[in-house]
């Protein structure tokens, strides 16, 4: 049954290209990169091929605009993400919204989403297996939104990004290409409210932002 939906949607997809090539204007490019974007969606919700999946309440794909040019990545979903089937909706997440807002954008601007899309037992690090099979729905997410930038929100996105044996303090306030993509990676939230009174890691993240707003022609 999904690989005849999945026919189908490949199908629509041929013929809406074909209707905006011959100039008809009641369809659109933009409907559909929506649909391949939801079908990546109902893969990702559907998603068996790991043992994460056995534990999970909801798969996160993630959330937000798919014309955006800064995307979020962050390692995996915890516990209120995985209720909720969102991204960042926790404490993490409020911290993440802010930040957003902070950089003159609004969160539904943005993409937001993780490097496994399901949530790890006792919200441990997923293990490099679990990152190796999860891995090419978020190289979907960004070949099909194709960002600027990418913020790597800690170590575990970073390492997704950037091939190095250096740490967080070490890789972050500078970009790093990945593909044609410019990738800062920072401090993750859920860090600085560990660290909440350590001005000096919120000073670091928010250069690394400041550099972001720059490269987009926000300051």
């Amino acid at each position: 049954m999904e690989k005849r939906a999945e026919k189908l949607i490949a199908g629509l997809e041929e013929r809406l290209r074909f209707f905006s090539q011959i100039g008809i204007d009641f369809v659109s490019m933009s409907n559909s990169k929506d649909i391949s974007f939801h079908s990546l969606e109902e893969r990702v919700l559907k998603c068996q091929e790991c043992e994460l999946s056995q534990g999970r309440t909801n798969a996160v794909p993630g959330e937000g605009s798919l014309k955006t040019e800064l995307m979020f990545v962050g390692e995996a979903p915890g516990r209120d993400e995985d209720i909720q089937g969102r991204p960042f909706v926790g404490r993490a997440g409020q911290l993440l919204t802010k930040i957003i807002g902070a950089m003159e954008f609004d969160r539904k601007d943005v993409y937001i989403t993780n490097v496994v899309k399901c949530r790890p037992p006792d919200n441990r690090n997923p293990h490099k297996e679990e990152i190796e099979t999860c891995k090419n729905y978020l190289l979907e997410q960004i070949d099909m939104i194709k960002p600027r930038a990418i913020v790597a929100l800690g170590k575990v996105a970073a390492d997704f990004f950037i091939h190095s044996s250096q740490g967080m303090t070490a890789l972050r306030g500078n970009f790093h290409k990945f593909q044609d993509v410019q990738v800062m990676p920072t401090f993750h939230p859920s860090y600085l409210i560990r660290n909440e009174g350590n001005k000096s890691i919120k000073k670091m993240v928010w250069e690394d932002m400041k550099k972001v707003m720059a490269f987009l022609g926000k300051k």
